[in-house]
């Protein structure tokens, strides 16, 4: 299929039924008991300091694992999966003192690995078309708030630099071949308007449209992101983009999360995606939660039509995307909202001017 194909097939499906995320990335390459070889291989052998830990690396010098991640995912019941790029960009590897050029490559060769994957089990499984999700994770550096307790104006990075480091990522995973954007793990908004800017521009310079699926994360129980938008308030401020799907992810577990889903569900007039974490870390920092019970929590969520997209975030492994692709088999997906035209708007609150 080409890409605007696979898009429409996308498109389609998710009229038909829920669709199924794969869940978290970072558990599951934990298991594998990975040295600092592993994160090497010849092409980094004399690079500077550490780069165990450094995930996004493994799609080039662990592409064999990285390839095997989306096999269990698609095989537990997947309907997308993500590349392995969540921390791809140019500001969060020089963590790692990783080039430009590396980082290029760590997001070409993460979509070309999903979309080869996605691919196999499309012609596999045709009646159950795989896609394959171009991961845009957040920064460690914000553009909405200080980097100084003491200066209230002090930032690390400023808007061009943030632009210019998601353009590198997105250009690349554009190029091998991803069916949708995922902006995602989103803790500053204005970090994503910057992401967002870049497909727009891409689009506007001929690229091909493709869609794009933003995700925030609500930090705690106070019901904002980071940067202290509500929910409401932050689907104002991205809502221009006319994405695919909005929602969140993160931070909290499937109980803690409902409310902000319900309440992004009563406002977008798209489709919404969820996917929580396996429960809350434990004093260890591991996550508890069974597969059943993340499956019962969100097949509520499902079966009130609140969802139309649900997968897993940290903690959650392929026995858990089996379990709620299971639990919500056969559940209707959300109509979306019609909205009566406004004017709506947003500072940390929403606005609306009827």
């Amino acid at each position: 299929m080409t890409r605007q194909e696979r898009i429409a097939a996308l498109k389609a499906a998710a009229k038909e039924r829920i669709l199924i995320l794969d869940g978290s990335w970072g558990v599951m390459f934990q298991k594998k008991g990975l040295t600092e070889a592993d994160f090497r291989a010849e092409r980094f052998k004399d690079h500077p300091g550490q780069l165990k830990g450094n995930n996004d690396i493994l799609c080039l010098t662990r592409p064999d694992l990285v390839g095997e991640l989306h096999d269990l995912y698609y095989g537990a019941g997947a309907d997308i999966s993500e590349t392995n790029t969540f921390s791809a960009t140019s500001i969060a590897q020089d963590d790692y003192k990783l080039d430009e050029e590396a980082v290029r490559d760590i997001n070409l060769e993460g979509a070309r690995i999903a979309r080869a994957r996605a691919d196999a089990w499309t012609k596999k499984e045709p009646h159950k078309p795989r896609f394959a999700a171009g991961s845009i994770g957040p920064l460690n550096k914000m553009l909405s708030m200080s980097s100084d307790v003491n200066d209230p104006g002090a930032r690390l990075v400023d808007f061009d630099q943030v632009y210019k480091a998601y353009r590198q990522q997105i250009e690349a995973l554009y190029e091998g071949g991803v069916d949708l954007y995922l902006i995602e793990t989103i803790t500053d908004t204005l970090n994503c308007k910057a992401a967002l800017k870049v497909i727009m521009d891409m689009e506007a310079e001929g690229k091909e449209k493709l869609p794009i699926w933003i995700s925030g994360t609500i930090t705690d129980r106070s019901g904002r992101t980071l940067s202290g938008q509500t929910t409401e308030a932050f689907w104002n401020s991205v809502k221009h983009a006319k994405p695919f799907a909005v929602g969140f992810n993160c931070a909290l577990g499937a109980d803690l999360m409902r409310p902000f889903i319900a309440e992004m569900a009563r406002v977008a007039d798209t489709l919404v995606a969820a996917y929580p974490n396996a429960g809350l870390p434990n004093e260890m920092g591991q996550y508890d939660e069974q597969p059943h019970q993340t499956a019962h929590a969100v097949e509520q969520w499902a079966k009130e039509g609140l969802v139309n997209i649900l997968g897993g975030c940290c903690g959650t492994t392929p026995d858990h995307i089996k379990h709620v692709a299971d639990a919500v088999r056969g559940v209707k997906p959300r109509q979306p909202v019609v909205r009566t035209p406004a004017l709506r708007l947003a500072g940390l609150e929403p606005f609306e001017l009827a």
